[in-house]
């Protein structure tokens, strides 16, 4: 499958979203107090695997979008009208 330069910027859209809203949620998280210890952990786990997603979806935008921007630079191919 080949992602298309649209696709690369929207992976790179959501991956910036995802740390830019649990930042906040970390820094809401450790300004808490008086919680279940339970609740820190549970929401710790939620914070690490959304910043691992956001990490897999910025590496894969970025790896589309220059893969789309080395073709794009490099001249189209003819087509042949007479096959």
């Amino acid at each position: 499958m080949k992602l298309e330069r649209k696709h690369a910027l929207v992976l790179i859209g959501v991956a910036v979203w995802n740390v830019v809203t649990y930042a906040t949620f970390i820094k809401n998280l450790a300004a808490t107090e008086g919680r279940p210890t339970g609740y820190y952990v549970a929401h710790t786990v939620l914070i690490v695997v959304n910043l691992g997603i956001a990490g897999v979806l910025g590496s894969w935008g970025v790896k589309a979008y220059r893969a789309n921007r080395a073709v794009g630079s490099e001249p189209a191919p003819k087509a042949d009208l007479n096959a």
